[in-house]
């Protein structure tokens, strides 16, 4: 009786402390509330074998971070325990790594579903329960699971209308030339299924742009699908699930294909009867699959081959740069739904393009995102109609009319008015550059109201003279849509003065209109991911939109570019170098310098930005092939012999007015370069590569000496240096090249030049442009920042948006003195600035040591005309808050932290002295919460929402 007692009290102790040990183990206010793998939410189509898993977790309190992770994956629901999880069990993996884990599993399957949860413990051991389950569907992976679906391309060109012509004409041509381009294809075939469908997928490749109909029905919301890419090295699919748009019994596929980049036989062609290859890749053609599961547990698949049928039809004419044409008089009716009487449509033609690697689009579809309606309309100078949508963007028109029989509808749009505003000016859209102008052409076919808008091409504008109407438009006849890449918006800014939330807003318009795919210089005349445009604009984007797969998606758009290069100093070696343009087969020359650094410098944002090195490590090669490549330009003198420019500063013109760029190409392309060798070190020492990592800090130091040997002079009467423009003076300061004693003589000649030189302006084109805000006020001179930008008088931001403009051109110009503004309107290289407003007035940046926001500082330095500023900064652990106003001396900020994450907040000693933390003074604060100081007088805060006031001693 007395071993029976024993064993139960024993017993019941062993059940009281697994009690205590669990309320005291498990947190109930600490949270996993976000799953991404790949930074996606129940990601379909994952092509990687080792996908990355990411959480965002939540907890009451200050300084709370994780210490521990566990992850479970299973291929079914019911195996996500920690007995059974059949795929992965990392077990307790003590961490506070809650990003881009690395999965460690079993191989995973193609075409498989999968399902995972994590569950975490903090910085005290606490745990939290288990996450939501997620799920991630694997995609295609190989070729041979494309199975026998076979490419098909339209077999015969059997257009006739007379409206299938269009008029090209560039370069030395002295009249048009009709062309028509390759034929829009349309392929249907029917299925009939006779068991019931227990899961259908759709897996879809268009070389050239496609739309996937079912049953009547356009199959998902993309347009202009799939993303350009260099189709024959790389191309993309896209995968649907259409297990409910099916239908028991019969169903009818149907597909429209489209020229896209990838059938371009007409612009940049030159004279169309050179016989030039140009820079088509061939005539569109498609490859889909069809996956269908059953509820018998049965397995089946639909493809095409050459037993789909195929016609011409209404879209007479498609061009990227020109528009589509689309004549009513051919339509075929209800030819997507069952039992359409085909049998006059002839077979497709199977093909064989040149594709090596096709893959699954892991960035965000190109969609319509907005509608405009006409916010003016008036009579041109030759009577037809213009109407007004307010904002330049990037799309197309959309038409609702009731016109004769036979009567042609063509729209013009354009960017720009006449100067006298009596008429649309084409300077940047009339086809000077590319042959074609931009033109959307209707032909009715008079039975009541007709509805319309394109398909396979995307203008750049804001006006559309309309012809061919016999009422004046207004918004149940004609919209604009606004249609791009979906890159969602996830970070924000607002501060006290309109001007710069204006200029914030003209710059966000400017990026959006570019992002189709790639990132363009110009939604109309080009439509080119020219690199140097893309780094430049890098950042801003970042702190606003989601890009984390759109930049990895465009460095492999960068190395399928590389071509073998001879080497400047050796010509004998050779080098695995890109274009100035990527993607596609308009190259331009090798990418100079400048340029180039881009295929270093995004993935160095990206890593800076999210903190997932796996972008570093898979193009680690390639960034140091090139970094060798431009070392082998080193002149005598330690420079670097090469470089593209400071591109578009103030009245610049490279044919007219070229000495209207001040800064001397190789000197700015040689300050990237120098940031470029230092990030090429970091990379080394991240990929283990020792030697490289040393070679790098060696060039680096070696370039930093022949730079202030070569290029920092006095400024002639006066006490100042500088390095012979602004935008050199600004990159070295910003890029720390500037020797220590010298920085107050630098930072004085460049104020010298904007006050007393230029008159209170910069002179910069995108290099210096980019930097100039931020380092004036990182060295006390945020006022003169605030006066540059403000100032009504050209150049400055200001007097562009006074002109009238709702994007940034891409010159730099006084446009009241012209008859219209010429080149493009719409160039988010301009853009570059504004990542000032976030960096300075919002003052939040990533640290590079601890990238991806793990670790952040905010600084915020703005002029004195600000009062108040709030951002959000996206970051891979939730939302940095920072919403400061400042008054009478002291700054208030309303302040919050991630979790997982500690903010240095950035102080000197007096501001440390006057500092309050949630009403108490600091050493209060530290006293009650964990919190360090560190060197000296900064001060590191945990996650936590926190009121922040100290006296703020603005610079002098």
């Amino acid at each position: 009786m007395k071993k029976n007692q024993l064993l139960f009290s024993i017993l019941l102790l062993a059940v009281f402390c697994f009690s205590c040990n669990e309320k005291i183990s498990l947190n109930t206010s600490l949270s996993v509330d976000k799953l991404l793998l790949n930074s996606k939410i129940n990601p379909t189509a994952i092509e990687s074998e080792a996908p990355l898993f990411s959480w965002v977790a939540n907890a009451e309190g200050y300084n709370k971070s994780q210490s521990a992770y566990h992850i479970l994956v299973a291929s079914s629901v019911d195996k996500l325990n920690e007995t059974d999880a059949d795929l992965w069990n990392s077990s307790k993996v003590e961490s506070d790594k809650s990003t881009f884990v690395t999965y460690q599993g079993k191989l995973l399957k193609p075409l498989q579903t999968y399902y995972w949860q994590v569950k975490m413990w903090d910085e005290s051991g606490n745990a939290s329960s288990w996450s939501d389950i997620q799920k991630f569907e694997m995609g295609l992976m190989y070729e041979a699971n494309w199975g026998e679906a076979k490419w098909i391309s339209l077999n015969k060109d059997t257009r006739t209308s007379p409206y299938r012509f269009r008029d090209y004409i560039t370069g030395n041509m002295k009249k048009g030339k009709p062309v028509e381009g390759f034929a829009a294809g349309y392929f249907r075939k029917e299925i009939n299924l006779s068991k019931d469908i227990e899961n259908a997928q759709v897996y879809i490749c268009g070389l050239g742009y496609y739309e996937l109909y079912l049953n009547g029905e356009k199959v998902g919301d993309h347009v202009l699908d799939p993303a350009p890419s260099n189709y024959d090295k790389q191309a993309y699919y896209v995968n649907y699930d259409i297990t409910e748009q099916l239908n028991s019994g019969k169903n009818a596929f149907g597909i429209i294909l489209g020229n896209g980049f990838y059938g371009q036989n007409i612009s940049w062609n030159g004279d169309p009867e050179s016989n030039k290859k140009g820079v088509s890749y061939g005539p569109p053609t498609v490859r889909c699959l069809v996956k269908l599961n059953y509820t018998d547990g049965a397995s089946s698949d639909f493809y095409t081959d050459e037993t789909w049928k195929e016609s011409t039809g209404p879209i007479v004419f498609n061009n990227i740069y020109g528009g589509d044409t689309y004549d009513a008089h051919y339509e075929l009716g209800d030819w997507t739904s069952v039992d359409y009487d085909d049998s006059a449509w002839g077979n497709a033609k199977e093909a064989a393009p040149k594709v090596n690697k096709i893959s699954a689009q892991q960035i965000p579809a190109i969609k319509k995102l907005k509608e405009f309606e006409p916010q003016n309309v008036f009579k041109g100078a030759d009577g037809e109609w213009i109407v007004d949508f307010g904002q330049n963007i990037a799309g197309w028109v959309k038409l609702n009319v009731k016109e004769q029989e036979g009567q042609l509808i063509e729209i013009i749009t354009t960017e720009a008015l006449l100067t006298n505003g009596k008429d649309i000016f084409q300077g940047s859209t009339g086809g000077g550059a590319n042959g074609m102008p931009q033109i959307y052409q209707y032909i009715c076919k008079g039975d009541g109201l007709e509805s319309w808008e394109p398909k396979f091409s995307y203008h750049g504008f804001r006006y559309a003279k309309v012809k061919g109407v016999s009422r004046k438009p207004d918004a149940d006849m004609i919209k604009a849509v606004l249609v791009a890449t979906d890159i969602q918006e996830t970070g924000s800014f607002e501060c006290s003065d309109d001007l710069f939330n204006n200029m914030h807003s003209i710059s966000k318009w400017t990026i959006v209109d570019n992002i189709h795919g790639i990132p363009e210089d110009c939604p109309h005349r080009e439509k080119c991911g020219w690199l140097g445009d893309a780094h430049a604009f890098c950042e801003y984007a970042l702190y606003n939109y989601d890009m984390y797969d759109f930049y990895k998606k465009y460095m492999e758009d960068i190395r399928t570019q590389m071509r073998p290069t001879k080497g400047h100093n050796n010509p004998d070696i050779k080098f695995q170098v890109p274009t100035m343009i990527a993607p596609g087969k308009r190259t331009s020359t090798y990418a100079k310098i400048d340029w180039g650094v881009a295929t270093m410098y995004l993935p160095w944002y990206n890593y800076l930005y999210y903190g997932d090195d796996t972008i570093v490590k898979e193009y680690y090669p390639e960034m140091k092939e090139l970094t060798n490549f431009y070392l082998n330009f080193k002149g005598e003198n330690g420079i670097m012999q090469d470089g593209m420019g400071d591109w578009c500063p103030p009245r610049w013109d490279r044919r007219k007015n070229p000495s209207a760029m001040e800064c001397d190409p190789i000197i700015s392309a040689n300050a990237y370069f120098y940031d470029v060798l230092g990030i090429m070190e970091t990379f080394g020492k991240m990929n283990n590569d020792a030697a490289f990592q040393s070679k790098m800090k060696s060039e680096k130091e070696a370039l930093k000496g022949a730079f202030n040997k070569e290029f920092l002079v006095n400024i002639p009467g006066t006490e100042h240096k500088w390095y012979q423009s602004q935008t050199a003076t600004v990159q070295a300061l910003q890029f720390d090249m500037v020797p220590e004693q010298e920085i107050e003589n630098v930072v004085n000649g460049l104020v010298y030049d904007i006050v007393e030189v230029k008159g209170g302006h910069h002179s910069t084109g995108i290099h210096g442009n980019r930097y100039i805000y931020t380092v004036l006020s990182k060295y006390g001179k945020a006022d003169l920042a605030y006066n540059i930008l403000t100032t009504p008088n050209f150049p400055s931001q200001t007097y562009v948006m006074n002109s009238g403009f709702t994007t940034w051109p891409e010159r730099q110009f006084e446009w009241e003195t012209m008859e219209g503004p010429t080149n493009s309107l719409n160039h988010p290289m301009h853009s570059a600035f504004s990542a000032y407003f976030f960096e300075c007035l919002g003052g939040i940046k990533s640290s590079q040591k601890q990238a991806g926001y793990k670790q952040f500082t905010v600084n915020p330095e703005f002029p004195s005309q600000i009062t108040q500023t709030k951002v959000i900064v996206p970051t891979p652990y939730g939302n940095i808050k920072n919403d400061w106003t400042f008054e009478t001396g002291i700054l208030s900020m309303t302040f919050e932290v991630p979790f997982n994450t500690e903010a240095k907040l950035v102080l000197n000693e007096s501001e440390k002295e006057s500092l309050k933390i949630n009403g108490l003074s600091f050493y209060d604060f530290q006293k009650e919460y964990k919190s360090e100081v560190i060197e000296n007088t900064n001060v590191v805060l945990g996650s936590g929402s926190y009121k922040i006031e100290y006296k703020k001693n603005k610079k002098p």
